[in-house]
């Protein structure tokens, strides 16, 4: 991994200087645009729709569409002269229980890795924010844009995930939720349980699942890139729409309870004692 920012937390009159690195990546496979004749790759040129002439780098700038159509162009130098009160400083402004905080407000994930001489106290920082239960609240700015973040502990190290403002969460407006709801039954109530049960595990795996429309894709390619001819990989049946709610409830907890079955003559292993070993609270 590469650090792509390096700053400091600030932790009332502590800093701890780290460097930071992106926790995530996509691995979907890129795809360029090319002319299917020959495998050419297919380039734009920067124009201007005014006076439609192609357009150096060093001549563009950013600008804001006003509602009459005016376009409001804004430099780098008025960017520059924007204030960030928390440029290259992670700032930490309260501690508030992990549950307290909707998923939907997180965006992105980061590593801190503590710089040299800052190892004390971002061990300091880590192990009091993990025996607290809680996470920390704090301002950042980031590629010229200041965002709401938490500090968490996941596997002995200090996780950034930046947040969205309120104002970027959409309240749902859809017409259901003005109506009166559909009358739900005890009985369909309590099957939805019984399938919510068979379907539930103790912990979330996430190595069992895998991206097999990633995996298809990269079967394709190498097929292709050795000349081979690609077959069309066979359709899922589609599901039918349901007609009767409680025997499409019967039916989903039955096929769930046969596909968790364990192998005739294999004991379900025994529950392991819990250890005593620290574990990270992740989101």
């Amino acid at each position: 991994m590469r650090s792509m920012w390096k700053g400091s937390v600030s932790f009332g009159l502590v800093t701890i200087p780290i460097h930071l690195y992106a926790a995530t990546e996509n691995k979907s496979v890129s795809l360029r645009q090319v002319h299917v004749t020959d495998g050419g790759r297919i380039q734009y040129k920067r124009y201007c729709s005014i006076e439609n002439v192609e357009v150096p780098y060093s001549d563009i700038a950013k600008g804001y569409e006003l509602g009459d159509g005016e376009m409001v162009v804004i430099t780098d130098d008025d960017l520059q002269s924007l204030p960030l009160s928390s440029s290259n400083v992670i700032d930490v402004l309260e501690f508030v229980p992990l549950e307290a905080i909707d998923p939907l407000h997180f965006d992105k994930h980061y590593y801190l890795e503590p710089q040299k001489a800052a190892l004390k106290p971002y061990v300091l920082l880590r192990d009091a924010l993990h025996k607290s239960g809680n996470v920390a609240i704090a301002k950042v700015a980031l590629r010229q844009r200041e965002s709401l973040a938490l500090l968490r502990v996941h596997n002995d190290v200090l996780v950034m995930t930046t947040m969205l403002w309120p104002d970027e969460v959409r309240k749902p407006d859809f017409g259901f939720l003005d109506e009166d709801p559909p009358q739900v039954r005890d009985q369909e109530l309590t099957m939805a349980g019984s399938l919510i049960d068979s379907l539930s595990e103790p912990v979330f795996d996430p190595g069992k699942y895998t991206d097999s429309y990633r995996e298809a894709l990269e079967s394709v390619i190498e097929a292709k890139a050795a000349g081979k001819e690609t077959t069309k990989l066979p359709e899922k049946a589609g599901k039918s729409d349901v007609v009767d709610l409680m025997a499409a409830l019967e039916a989903s907890v039955s096929e769930a309870r046969k596909s968790r079955k364990p192998a005739a003559g294999k004991k379900t292993p025994a529950k392991k004692s819990t250890s005593t070993r620290r574990s990270s609270k992740s989101a």
